[in-house]
């Protein structure tokens, strides 16, 4: 039998070894990599299953009934007060990105359990199951292919993908068999709408705006759509020495004026991101002169019409500078990912949660992704950003203080226990 609603409040010193806790086993799960002196554990590795067995190990001493769905997924099932009521899904991933840090993904996982174990400690049920989840990939580092363990859950996961190889040239597929799994069972991750009242993510930051802002949390808005384009510039290479300045077409002259172009159309827009990462240069002597340059542009908004409205103007002002220049020119979208809108009435209960520990509700954007993007496809989401030291993340020296993880713990508690008075 279960045991019925509580409104017995969780004590101070059990909040304080709550976020004591969850500090100790991010360590814990830090120590679980593929290289030594760093931190790497990708999908479907065995780093991946030793931290998935200690992860299902705390859900079941949290109370929680604990299992691995059909894509490895950790899931823990923690009931309301009605079995078989809908969830509130508590998530985030335990991969990483190469040589990583130690927080992304894995501190939402680690205090979504913690929360559950307050809430248990206190006897508390809510109208609706609390369920925790270790997505198996969110990252992409071995397969190229971001999202798999919350794309297969959402129903959205592309079996074309388990064609896609690693750099060892060993298939998705069959890194899924060799797992313990079964690739063509897949689809039994799928979870319905239905069964889900609402998706939370608790995640560092990853940015520098709540440190700025000298603020420990903040609540996630939106998570900005991206665009990705790959641009090629042709010209004609020849001698550095023996052609002429008014007769050259120099690839990477264009270039050089595309990428201030791209720098121009981004600011001019107000909480828009864009980026030229990649820029491969041909033939690359230095005595001659470049002939075929090809990049890459990254644009990132929270609303899509401005990504869009800004990806027209720098297309349309690489082509013109490449008309200019005598250039040829392609330009492919190589990415399209819509922005994903925070719910309106769980950034509130957020907000509400950040001022009940006397701080000020922050409302930011999110220019990464996340899996609560493709979660957004099934059930309403919020997000609880954590600050972290100077926005440094996926890299060794990505960190969070304990006093802001307790204070995103609390936040967090906060929001689920208020689904006990106000269910969705």
């Amino acid at each position: 039998m279960l045991t019925p609603p509580s409104t017995t409040s969780t004590s101070p010193d059990a909040l304080a070894s709550m976020g004591a806790r969850i500090c100790e086993r991010v360590d814990a799960l830090a120590a679980i990599s593929a290289e030594k002196g760093a931190i790497t554990r990708v999908f479907m590795s065995p780093e991946q299953k030793r931290a998935s067995e200690l992860v299902l190990g705390w859900m079941t001493e949290a109370g929680m009934d604990a299992r691995v769905d059909a894509i490895g997924n950790v899931v823990g099932r923690y009931e309301g007060a009605a079995p078989g009521a809908p969830a509130i899904l508590v998530a985030s991933h335990l991969d990483t990105v190469r040589n990583a840090g130690r927080w992304d993904g894995i501190l939402g996982v680690v205090t979504g359990i913690e929360c559950v174990a307050a809430l248990a400690r206190d006897g508390v049920r809510l109208p609706h199951a609390i369920e925790v989840v270790g997505f198996s990939d969110e990252e992409g580092a071995r397969f190229g292919a971001t999202m798999l363990g919350s794309k297969a859950l959402a129903g959205a996961f592309d079996p074309a993908l388990l064609k896609l190889r690693d750099g060892n040239g060993v298939t998705m597929a069959d890194a899924i068999r060799a797992y313990g799994l079964d690739p063509e069972r897949i689809g039994e991750a799928r979870r319905e709408p239905a069964e889900i009242a609402a998706y939370l993510e608790l995640h560092i930051e990853q940015g520098p705006v709540l440190e700025t802002c000298k603020l420990p949390i903040g609540c996630v808005s939106a998570i900005c759509g991206a665009t990705r384009l790959a641009v090629t510039l042709t010209g004609a290479a020849g001698h550095a020495g023996t052609v002429p300045m008014n007769q050259r077409a120099d690839a990477l002259v264009g270039a050089a004026a595309a990428v201030l172009a791209v720098e121009q159309a981004a600011t001019a827009t107000r909480g828009l991101v864009a980026t030229v990462g990649r820029l491969m240069v041909e033939p690359g002597g230095a005595n001659v002169i470049p002939g075929h340059v090809a990049f890459t542009v990254d644009v990132r908004a929270p609303q899509d019409n401005q990504r869009f409205s800004t990806l027209k103007r720098i297309e349309e002002s690489i082509v013109a500078i490449a008309s200019t220049r005598g250039l040829g020119v392609s330009i492919e979208r190589i990415h399209d990912e819509p922005a994903a809108l925070c719910d309106r009435a769980l950034q509130d209960r957020i907000d509400a949660a950040i001022e009940a520990q006397r701080y000020e509700p922050l409302r930011l954007a999110s220019g990464a992704g996340h899996d609560a993007m493709v979660m957004s496809r099934i059930a309403p989401i919020g997000m609880i950003f954590v600050r972290c030291r100077a926005g440094l993340s996926h890299h060794p020296d990505e960190h969070a203080e304990p006093r802001d993880v307790d204070a995103g713990a609390r936040a967090l508690l906060h929001v689920l226990k208020s689904f006990e008075a106000s269910p969705l």
